[in-house]
């Protein structure tokens, strides 16, 4: 219960930088929306690599998800010409519920900056580090809920996720590219990803419902057999 207060609380921090990096754009009298944004973003993620550093984690754990970061990078390359057709949403997703919320986090931003080593980096990446990391994040804090284990409402979790993935990039886009930054503008550029966000949505969907009970028991079943991320009620 105290690892997943501690989950709970280095979430609620992270998204309290978001909150308040939004909050700065809109009030924001300069032109440094972009530095500002990064400086943020990263100020975000820390305390989840933090919370990752001083758990008590073994080699044979760190290796494991390593492989699982690269498994949800690769499965992105191949689907790259179907825009915001992404795989790695699942496996990030599948990840999170059996590890656990730290290590959702960090299959979710290793896969965008490893994949991105193939299709491209750019300033758009730490967005995608935090819009990945955050759904293992959320995966994994609904894990230990029985209802989590239902498929269906596991399809409608990931569905939502596929929308909240895309306003979230948007907002890099926003203060990159659009001039003036006004409501109409912020509007015009979340309805123009309407189709890319719905696309990256039943992606999830399609994935999780076909996918989710074999990919679930191969990942338990790893875990149970090396003894991998034990807690205390397992224990």
């Amino acid at each position: 219960m105290k690892a997943l207060r501690n989950s709970w609380t280095t979430f609620g921090l992270a998204f309290l930088i978001m909150a308040i990096f939004m909050l700065f754009i809109v009030t924001l009298k300069g032109q440094h929306f972009l530095i500002f944004s990064f400086i943020c973003l990263i100020a975000s993620m820390l305390p989840f690599y933090w919370r990752f550093e001083t758990r008590d984690i073994r080699a044979r754990e760190i290796i494991f998800i390593a492989v699982l970061a690269a498994i949800a990078a690769v499965t992105r390359v191949p689907f790259a010409p179907l825009p915001s057709v992404q795989p790695t949403s699942f496996v990030i997703i599948v990840s999170a519920l059996v590890l656990g919320p730290e290590s959702g986090f960090i299959v979710g931003s290793t896969a965008a900056i490893v994949s991105n080593m193939f299709l491209g980096q750019g300033p758009w990446t730490p967005w995608q580090m935090f819009c990945w990391g955050m759904m293992g994040v959320t995966a994994g804090l609904i894990s230990r809920h029985q209802w989590a284990q239902n498929k269906y409402l596991l399809c409608i979790f990931g569905f939502v996720w596929g929308f909240i993935f895309g306003w979230i990039m948007n907002m890099w886009y926003f203060v990159a590219y659009v001039n003036p930054l006004t409501i109409k503008t912020f509007i015009a550029a979340y309805v123009a990803s309407f189709y890319f966000d719905l696309a990256h949505a039943l992606s999830n969907v399609f994935f999780i419902f076909f996918f989710y009970q074999s990919w679930y028991r191969i990942i338990s079943r790893f875990k149970v057999k090396y003894g991998l991320f034990a807690t205390e009620d397992e224990l």
